[in-house]
């Protein structure tokens, strides 16, 4: 009953360490100065026979007398694309992108075998007649599946990028010590849960009874100790994911929509307008000489100098 409890706690812990962690990473990106626009185009909530070539509403002679419409099929459209099926990657580090999407599909699939799961297990709860129904034994198969599939993949995947990022010399200069532990962190992890899955005896619970049991609390369950320390382990590393750079799929959904993708018009009076002339107050300190951020200028001094000449425009 201790341990049974323990891993209770140790689970809905890590949870909320997860989704707090998530939701203050989300909220301080969201509070940051405004970016430097990078002017790339095509933006994928432009009108679609714009974005097919790259063009932008400011083609339009009186743009600023228009409504601008948002093409949001386009940009759930690039998203998907990015997110599924890693795009930047396959165009940019072909090479990585056979390792990186086998780590990604695996996660992608042990997520969703976690989601099958727990619904299964509070569709059961709530209506119990379920429980022994053609229902959930699709789902099942569905959770396993997809579980012993996405551990696989995600074994083989970040042990290949584990092996990249060792040997190839030009990424070493990018490899990190934290990078060598995070990657070693989900082998270690999803091979110990694993383990533990395939060799738990017969009479141990199965995945499903302790989803119940997680849900309800049951502490008459005993889990095998190897499943129990893979468990453990998962919920570990499902609560620092957030708070490394591992984040990533927080940061990009920011890079995307606030950065690359950012066209809105500095108009009189909104709220653009007001934070940019609050920004231009600001006096930067930068290290490039040439640039003459000391501390002691505006941005908006700044902006008026001209760098080679040391004077106004």
């Amino acid at each position: 009953m201790t341990t049974t409890l323990f891993l209770y706690a140790i689970l809905y812990a890590a949870a909320l360490v997860f989704l707090v962690a998530c939701a203050v990473r989300a909220i301080g990106y969201a509070r940051l100065p405004l970016h430097l626009r990078w002017e790339l185009y095509p933006v994928p909530h432009e009108k679609r026979e714009r974005a097919r070539y790259g063009g932008s509403y400011f083609e339009s002679p009186e743009w600023w007398k228009e409504p601008i419409a948002f093409n949001h099929l386009g940009e759930w459209k690039s998203m998907f694309a990015e997110i599924l099926f890693l795009k930047g990657l396959w165009e940019f580090k072909r090479k990585m992108w056979y390792r990186s999407y086998l780590f990604h599909l695996g996660l992608y699939l042990l997520i969703g075998a976690a989601g099958i799961l727990f619904a299964a297990a509070f569709a059961s709860l709530i209506l119990p007649g379920l429980a022994s129904s053609g229902f959930v034994l699709v789902l099942h198969y569905a959770y396993t599946a997809a579980g012993l599939l996405g551990a696989a993949l995600t074994l083989v995947g970040a042990a290949a990028l584990l092996i990249e990022r060792l040997t190839e010399e030009d990424l070493k200069p990018y490899t990190t010590a934290g990078d060598i532990f995070n990657l070693s962190f989900f082998i270690v992890t999803v091979g110990i849960l694993t383990a533990g899955y395939f060799l738990r005896p017969d009479t141990s619970p199965g995945a499903l009874a302790l989803a119940q049991g997680v849900l309800t609390f049951d502490t008459s369950l005993k889990a095998p100790p190897m499943f129990e320390v893979g468990l453990v382990l998962g919920a570990l590393l499902a609560a620092y994911i957030p708070m490394t750079h591992m984040s990533h799929f927080i940061a990009k959904y920011f890079t995307y929509h606030t950065v690359r993708w950012d066209d809105a018009p500095n108009r009189r009076g909104a709220k653009l307008e007001q934070k940019l002339a609050e920004y231009l107050t600001y006096r930067p300190t930068w290290s490039a000489p040439h640039v003459g951020a000391d501390g002691s200028k505006s941005w908006a001094e700044i902006a008026m100098t001209n760098p080679a000449q040391g004077g106004k425009k």
